[in-house]
């Protein structure tokens, strides 16, 4: 792992008592805690589709028209972001590959499981359990090294915990020439009821607007209400958590870890009939994306180089 400063505090895997159940079967990956907390990874993509609290409650949306037979991006859960976010940009290196670029459609290898020794052990068994999942240029399709033939190796890590779930990517340079990349967690949590929700930890942001063109502003109040479509970039933000709420009581954080960036979106329903596989067509009320990433600009590798960045997600529902 990249080592750097002011590094968050991560979810810690435990050692002792019952251990989490893990199940790697028919390309994807199953872990549950003896507590009854799960987390469910799809290989193609990584993409996470299903994060479920103790209590059974589903924290993620996932379309019900979703392909999870690796024929297309999954429409939900937490699809992977590499190495371009968006439409790729004309006269850049990433010009010639498809938008939100090829992590999300490309088949990832499951690493392993692991757990921390030295972390403390609880009675009622480990509090967390990683799953380590990796991306080479192996991995990609002839057509999509083509369209971007540097080296790279990708790591990312899903931990499950208690009082959370996290995700982090390393992204590693092992050749020689630099190469430039965005990242992003498109996360698409669950929500009962959008006109009843709202995202705080925005106040006072420079955001790109895409519904408006692409226009800049300055984020006004503490809180982003829904009452139509939703498509922000916000831009270099100071403070590391951002919220969600439901009828003003908290229901999930996104805490950035090395990320400056979020993007907020919900398609609406003029949107939603637009997205062939997004179902049901009134889904778009249950469901709101806060995707953390570094997407305003670029991040430069250089040959050895190598950068880590991620999120940790927090249910209070």
């Amino acid at each position: 792992m990249v080592d750097r400063s002011n590094k968050p505090s991560a979810i810690s895997p435990a050692a002792g008592g019952p251990q989490p159940t893990v199940t790697a079967e028919g390309g994807k990956v199953t872990a549950r805690l003896s507590t009854g907390e799960s987390v469910e990874v799809i290989l193609y993509g990584a993409t996470v589709t299903s994060w479920k609290n103790a209590n059974g409650h589903e924290n993620l949306w996932v379309s019900s028209a979703a392909k999870l037979d690796g024929s297309k991006a999954i429409r939900g859960g937490i699809p992977v972001v590499f190495p371009v976010f968006g439409p790729p940009p004309k006269d850049h290196a990433t010009s010639a590959l498809p938008q939100h670029g090829f992590a999300r459609i490309s088949h990832w290898e499951y690493l392993g499981k692991s757990s921390s020794e030295s972390a403390p052990v609880s009675k009622s068994g480990d509090s967390a359990v990683r799953l380590d999942f990796g991306l080479t240029p192996g991995n990609v399709s002839a057509e999509m090294r083509k369209a971007w033939p540097y080296e790279f190796a990708l790591q990312y890590s899903v931990t499950l915990g208690r009082d959370g779930l996290q995700t982090v990517l390393e992204v590693r340079n092992p050749g020689t020439q630099k190469w430039d990349f965005q990242m992003l967690t498109h996360t698409y949590f669950h929500t009962p009821d959008i006109s009843k929700t709202a995202v705080r930890g925005l106040a006072g942001v420079r955001y790109a607007d895409k519904v408006l063109d692409m226009t800049e502003h300055y984020s006004q109040g503490n809180e982003l209400k829904f009452e139509g479509q939703v498509d922000r970039v916000y831009k270099s933000l100071q403070q590391n958590t951002t919220s969600i709420v439901v009828d003003d009581k908290p229901a999930y954080d996104v805490v950035r870890d090395n990320l400056t960036d979020t993007v907020v979106w919900n398609p609406w329903k003029e949107g939603a009939q637009a997205i062939g596989d997004f179902e049901p067509k009134d889904g778009y009320k249950n469901m709101v994306c806060v995707e953390a990433g570094c997407v305003s600009g670029w991040q430069s590798l250089e040959g050895n180089d190598g950068f880590e960045a991620g999120q940790v997600l927090k249910s209070y529902l």
